[in-house]
């Protein structure tokens, strides 16, 4: 093989016959074109410096290159990878830049986020370092790296700042017993305090222990509103790095414990105090109760309510923030259920047994996934062991809402959107003064009260599942074996888009199955999901890029939210409240979507036409309705109507499997025609074990997966998917919720449920009677039965009262006649007795 390239460009003639001339042997026409194309490359300036992301005319910096082995040969050295990928938004994080090398002299600066710079180094092995900066957001940065000690920033990559609640133990300096820590100086709270580290994360022999706090100042919701990190002063100087520390905190000297809220850092000792942006380690932020003043530990309850005080003052001049925030689900399975609207609270989780330390009683809390639009607020729902939302007019542990989102939410940066800082200052101290410190939550409450279901609605869903079965909103069944890529579901009040990728079970039997999902809602990150190599686990691609979940599992990206905790669960979230949940099971995927009421009436796509009724639910593309949902050849053409085009696909062609056969080819196959019902035949092995699987409603899908796809692996998941899909429709079944009731004052009330069919019954302290309704029941029109309740004061004993009241009236004016009687007798003998003496005289 001899080539020649010629250009008109100086020394521009290539000529691979001089080049491999003195090479005795013989080489690989594959390695010749990649030689062939570097060669090429650089010759005509054909470079990722500055252009990562893009497809140059010769080679490429798209992320898409290597698996398509089309990439530019320096496309490594400045499309860089990094490791770890993420890290705490504290900063500290040592970040090794892969594939790249450096000199050993080169001056090493990270630029993150396009604003903030930190100094990096290179190592022995002449590997370039960046260290993380403290980052007021979470989410996907930018990462630019220069060599040149910041003149030129010709390297590329992506940083991943975490919320510090959320990153994993094994990245961060643990507090052992946090809560010992956050108690220190309240009554029977005393003695040592210990943390602990892994020492790997700070690469020096000797370290510094220091102290730095969390503040806010400026008016808040004004342009002068900012919060702030600052270093407070060391606890220890120049320690051994063994990965624990203990000390016996003192209050704090020089005014420093006015600062009620910050975290511990561990660093290397060769910096002096407070450098910022060093490699270090954090603790999780906390409330600083162990460093407050002397007046704290002397009557912390005192103290605590000065505060709570404080507090509600301000509160009472800020803005309200609760009507702009959504509705609980009125229940723990609906909670845990409507993924597209509420995640798991990390820090009180059924599934990981934590202790609900902020919300006692309870078992479980969710959050609002998305933060209000004006105020930045959040929603806390917490239920007990009953599943039965529970709300602070009946327990300090109930459900209670957030002036700011504990996760933060775009654009960060300023209060209250900085993820985690601006809910401690802004709900947790303050629960801390009123609820932990001392006995005044009646505070509290006032400002924070749980909002009940009355207002919340469940979302509705649809699933897609084995070879591809599909359930729409409505609740329409049908199968749809069609190859190619199509709209699953579109919506476009909301610009929301989710595409769907058919491919043959395999080579000889006349069916598909979904293996890729992409999706995306207005300007947000294109997300796929998509079944991996080898059908082990599923792969998720943000913008065509391969994302990791081997660090986190939850991440912020633009316009989109992405939770993954194992390699075969994604849950994908958009702003609208849309959810998209991706499960794999033994190689088949189900994709389950849900969608809050705002999309009735304005979907359409292979999930069908949203509005409660079922019998409009299939559309075809150009408008028409599928006549007889029996008919598999209708419902196939119906389906095929909804092929996607090149110019609307969403998905990533990384493959040349993937570029012949979705690509460069028709989207829809229309020389693959499956099977379309499933034969009956007697002497079929397969008859007994699908009689014996499949059973009960959905039978049918399963049947076909089993005597169709020849697979009774299939048939069984196919069957717990249409089961599962069927439970979570049961849990998303609207409740009925008649409000909170009020004990009666002088009495009591017995139940805290509020759902239709409870009952609360009521009673009256010593003394008093009740008046009105003994037990009240919630009806389906979601009112109460009977008569509001009172404690009244008896009738007799009203009239015993009285009657005494007049008797000591009467006996006071009895006496009173009395001794103005005899006095005026005394006064007249007195007067007799002088006119005597004078006569006498």
């Amino acid at each position: 093989m001899w080539l020649t390239y010629r250009s008109s460009s100086k020394n521009s003639h290539i000529s691979l016959r001089g080049l491999f001339h003195s090479v005795k042997m013989k080489i690989p026409a594959g390695v010749i074109f990649v030689l062939l194309v570097s060669c090429i490359c650089n010759t005509l300036g054909q470079t990722c410096e500055g252009n990562c992301g893009n497809k140059l005319p010769l080679c490429s910096c798209h992320t898409t290159c290597t698996s398509l082995a089309t990439c530019c040969p320096d496309y490594k050295g400045y499309c860089v990878d990094i490791f770890p990928y993420s890290g705490s938004m504290l900063g500290g994080t040592d970040i090794l830049v892969l594939g790249a090398t450096f000199n050993k002299t080169s001056e090493i600066v990270c630029k993150f986020d396009n604003s903030t710079e930190t100094l990096g180094y290179v190592d022995d092995d002449s590997r370039g370092h960046c260290i993380s900066p403290l980052l007021y957001e979470s989410g996907w940065v930018s990462l630019r790296i220069s060599s040149d000690n910041g003149t030129t920033f010709n390297r590329d990559g992506s940083w991943l700042s975490v919320h510090t609640g959320k990153l994993d133990a094994k990245f961060k300096a643990v507090l052992v017993n946090s809560t010992k820590w956050q108690y220190y100086g309240t009554p029977g709270v005393e003695g040592t305090l210990e943390m602990t580290w892994n020492t790997s994360l700070v690469s020096a022999d000797r370290v510094n222990i220091e102290l730095w706090g969390y503040s806010e100042t400026g008016e808040p919701y004004s342009q002068q509103w900012s919060g702030a990190w600052e270093y407070l002063y060391s606890l220890a100087k120049d320690q051994p790095n063994n990965g624990s520390f203990s000390f016996l905190p003192k209050p704090a000297e020089n005014g420093f414990s006015s600062w009620e809220l910050g975290s511990v850092r561990v660093s290397p000792s060769n910096y002096s105090d407070g450098t910022r942006d060093v490699e270090a380690v954090w603790t999780e932020d906390h409330a600083l109760a162990w460093h407050l003043e002397e007046k704290f530990r002397q009557d912390s309850a005192a103290w605590a309510l000065d505060k709570c005080v404080a507090w509600d003052k301000l509160e009472n001049q800020l803005p309200s923030f609760q009507s702009e925030i959504i509705d609980c689900p009125c229940t723990l399975a609906q909670a845990r259920t409507d993924t597209g609207r509420f995640h798991t609270d990390y820090g009180c989780d059924i599934e990981k047994g934590s202790v609900c330390t902020y919300h006692p009683g309870c078992v479980h809390c969710v959050r609002a996934i998305q933060a209000s639009p004006r105020y930045g607020a959040g929603q806390q729902c917490c239920y007990d062991s009953t599943g039965t939302q529970v709300l602070t007019a009946d327990s300090i542990g109930g459900s209670t809402p957030d002036r700011a989102h504990d996760w933060g939410s775009p654009p960060f940066k300023k209060p209250p959107r900085i993820p985690g800082m601006s809910h401690w200052i802004y709900d947790v101290l303050s629960f801390y003064y009123c609820c932990l410190w001392s006995d005044n939550c009646h505070y509290y409450f006032k400002h924070r009260p749980s909002s009940d279901c009355r207002r919340y609605n469940s979302p509705s869903s649809a699933v897609v599942f084995g070879d591809p079965h599909f359930v729409t909103f409505d609740g329409v069944s049908y199968s749809f074996n069609g190859k190619g890529e199509y709209t699953l579901m579109y919506a476009e009040l909301q610009e929301l888009t989710i595409q769907g990728r058919a491919e043959p079970v395999n080579g000889t039997i006349k069916a598909t199955m979904l293996t890729s999902v992409a999706m995306r809602e207005a300007s947000s990150d294109i997300i796929e999901v998509r079944i991996a190599s080898g059908h082990h686990g599923l792969e998720v691609l943000q913008n065509q890029k391969s994302l990791s979940f081997m660090e986190q599992s939850w991440m912020d990206l633009h316009g989109v939210f992405v939770f993954s905790p194992t390699s075969s669960n994604v849950t994908v979230m958009f702003p609208t409240g849309a959810g998209v949940e991706v499960r794999l099971r033994g190689g088949s995927m189900t994709t389950t979507v849900l969608l809050p009421e705002k999309f009735e009436g304005n979907t359409a796509g292979l999930l069908g036409f949203m509005n409660g009724d079922p019998t409009d639910d299939l559309m075809f593309s150009h408008g028409q309705f599928v006549r007889n949902f029996s008919n598999p050849e209708e419902l196939f053409s119906f389906g095929m109507s909804w092929v996607v085009s090149n110019k609307s696909a969403l998905f990533t062609y990384d493959s040349q499997h993937l570029l012949d056969t979705y690509y460069y080819a028709p989207k829809h196959d229309v020389s693959f025609i499956p099977v379309f019902s499933v034969p009956e035949s007697p002497d079929d092995p397969l008859n007994n074990q699908a009689a014996e699987i499949c059973t009960g409603e959905g039978s049918q899908f399963c049947r076909f997966d089993i005597l169709v796809g020849r697979n009774p692996s299939l048939g069984n998941l196919t069957r717990a998917s249409y089961q599962s899909h069927i439970s979570l429709v049961d849990n998303l079944k609207p409740v009925i919720s008649c409000g909170w009731l009020s004990p009666p004052t002088n009495g009591k009330k017995e139940g805290t449920t509020y759902l239709q069919g409870a009952t609360v019954r009521f009673s009256c302290d010593e003394g008093f009677t009740l008046e009105g309704s003994a037990e009240r029941s919630c009806h389906a029109t979601g009112s109460w039965s009977g008569e509001e309740t009172h404690c009244v004061v008896p009738r007799n004993i009203a009239g015993i009262v009285a009657g005494s009241v007049i008797g000591a009236l009467a006996l006071i004016v009895i006496i009173t006649t009395l001794v103005l009687y005899f006095r005026k007798q005394k006064r007249k003998a007195a007067r007799s007795d002088d006119v005597v003496r004078s006569e006498f005289l």
